[in-house]
């Protein structure tokens, strides 16, 4: 399965792109752990690739995560630019 966070992970990761660890609604921190989770799950699906729930979480996770970039593209253009180049993510 995939690796679980811990509470300082995800803090760090709030505080990295939400601004504060407190900040956990903000899309940027949202996109931001949800990238971590299917990354995650990608690693997971390579070695097992017929475990068909995973590949359906990743596969929603993919999705929540390109509704939320669509929203922020829409709202804040360079912000979306600026957090794709910090994820690494392609677009």
């Amino acid at each position: 399965m995939a690796e679980y966070l811990t509470k300082e992970q995800k803090e760090k990761i709030f505080k990295d792109f939400g601004g504060s660890e407190n900040n956990t609604g903000s899309t940027e921190a949202q996109v931001a752990l949800f990238t971590h989770r299917i990354k995650g799950l990608s690693d997971h699906l390579k070695t097992n690739n017929k475990d068909h729930s995973s590949r359906k979480a990743l596969l929603t996770l993919v999705g929540k995560r390109r509704r939320l970039l669509k929203y922020l593209a829409g709202k804040d253009i360079n912000a979306y630019r600026e957090l794709i180049e910090k994820l690494n993510i392609r677009k």
